[in-house]
């Protein structure tokens, strides 16, 4: 991704791109750079930029609109959205043409046409059929973001901005896990901490007022009312996050993170990981980037709870979400939540 970037910055722009993924926002910022860099004004990009639907035309039809010259500049881009779904001719031996005429094109491209095929997730047996075997050569990969506060971190640093570890943390628990929901969170972060003077640092006062995060009910103080055992702390910030984030949503939040947090104190029951270096530590809990430096709570919650404690608390919240996906009957959220929490410090 990084380099892919590069190279457009550097003005080396190839004749074809195939951008397949889920992550659209990123696929939409490449498209959108790949302009910039043909285009010296707007009005020649609006004049010369074409957006096709892949449902809309065939492979053949879309080579015949890459083969017509620009009108008004040396260059065009073509911009072919849901490729997965591209048009197929109504017979097999049209298809073959299609593809025929296809495979020839991407073998020697035009040199006035840029084209930027855009493409969801295609299943890998689909990637060696035609046409998407023909695009290989051409393939950039937008996966799902395994990752969240390494790619929000990076992010922040593309920007002049760095996270402190706090700020990294509740910003990760609470932003949904795409590239779309982070960029623009960070986007009104930054807007909000540019405010400041000083030295360009996201804090956790940051995240929880641009993020409408409460500063006291909140799965953080919730982490350290669980690590103190204290059933009814833990049943009052619960009940307060349900009533800021909604019944269902906030329960549903708070299963997720606690599932993360029962996860890694079960992987931290075994000795012989307790005594790695602590990046190794954080590798083995799936924390990366800044996040490495809570390592030494999680080692210190390894007192608050057994092995057995923490199997039950896996087996309640796997229950709980089951409920929460109806799989379960229950009579409401709050009464999901409370015998949760008896459960966890029962």
């Amino acid at each position: 991704m990084d380099a892919l970037k590069k190279s457009i910055r550097a003005g080396t722009i190839a004749p074809v791109y195939f951008l397949y993924g889920p992550e659209s926002y990123l696929k939409e910022e490449v498209a959108e750079m790949i302009k910039t860099a043909l285009f010296p004004s707007e009005s020649d990009a609006a004049a010369n930029t074409h957006i096709l639907y892949g449902p809309d035309l065939t492979p053949g039809e879309l080579v015949s609109k890459a083969s017509e010259y620009p009108m008004f500049t040396q260059k065009q881009l073509i911009i072919i959205r849901q490729f997965e779904k591209i048009k197929k001719p109504p017979t097999k031996e049209l298809q073959k043409q299609h593809e025929e005429k296809f495979s020839r094109y991407m073998q020697n491209p035009a040199d006035f046409t840029v084209l930027v095929i855009d493409a969801d997730q295609i299943e890998k047996k689909e990637q060696e059929k035609p046409p998407f075997s023909t695009l290989k050569m051409y393939r950039k990969e937008f996966p799902v973001i395994k990752n969240p506060d390494l790619f929000a971190s990076d992010r922040a640093k593309s920007s002049g901005w760095e996270f402190e570890p706090d700020a990294l943390k509740a910003f990760t628990a609470y932003i949904q896990p795409s590239a779309r929901e982070i960029c623009h969170e960070i986007d009104k972060i930054i807007m909000y901490a540019s405010a400041r003077t000083g030295l360009k640092l996201i804090t956790a006062a940051d995240v929880l007022d641009c993020v409408g995060i409460s500063r006291t009910y909140n799965v953080f103080e919730l982490e350290k009312a669980l690590a103190a055992r204290n059933l009814r702390l833990c049943s009052g910030i619960s009940l307060m996050i349900m009533d800021q984030e909604g019944q269902k949503e906030g329960l549903g939040n708070i299963v997720r993170y606690l599932a993360t947090f029962y996860i890694r104190l079960w992987k931290l029951s075994l000795p012989e990981v307790r005594q790695l270096p602590q990046a190794e530590i954080a590798k083995i809990l799936g924390m990366y980037g800044k996040q490495e430096y809570f390592v030494k709570n999680y080692l210190t919650y390894t007192r608050s709870f057994s092995l057995s404690d923490t199997e039950r608390a896996i087996a309640a919240l796997k229950e709980t979400d089951a409920a929460l996906k109806g799989l379960l009957p229950f009579p409401d959220e709050k009464f999901l939540l409370l015998k949760l929490m008896q459960k966890l410090l029962g």
